[in-house]
């Protein structure tokens, strides 16, 4: 789902960025801040997980107990 784009939002955006700025820059900074909103709104409408679940669904706490022991 998008969000509708302000122009003054864009324009800030855009005069934040340095002036030796590419277009991948901006590009970047665009995706960053809609992710943070896309989150954001998840947050705020109660779509989260909780990080202990995510770990387990992805196997991640094993994987994290085997570097900190030293093994593969």
């Amino acid at each position: 789902m998008s969000t509708i784009v302000r122009k003054e939002d864009a324009y800030r955006l855009v005069d934040q960025l340095p002036a030796s700025a590419t277009w991948d820059d901006l590009m970047h900074e665009i995706y960053v801040r809609e992710a943070i909103e896309r989150g954001l709104e998840d947050s705020n409408g109660g779509r989260t997980r909780d990080v202990r679940e995510i770990r387990g669904k992805y196997g991640l706490s094993e994987w994290r107990k085997g570097i900190s022991s030293g093994g593969d």
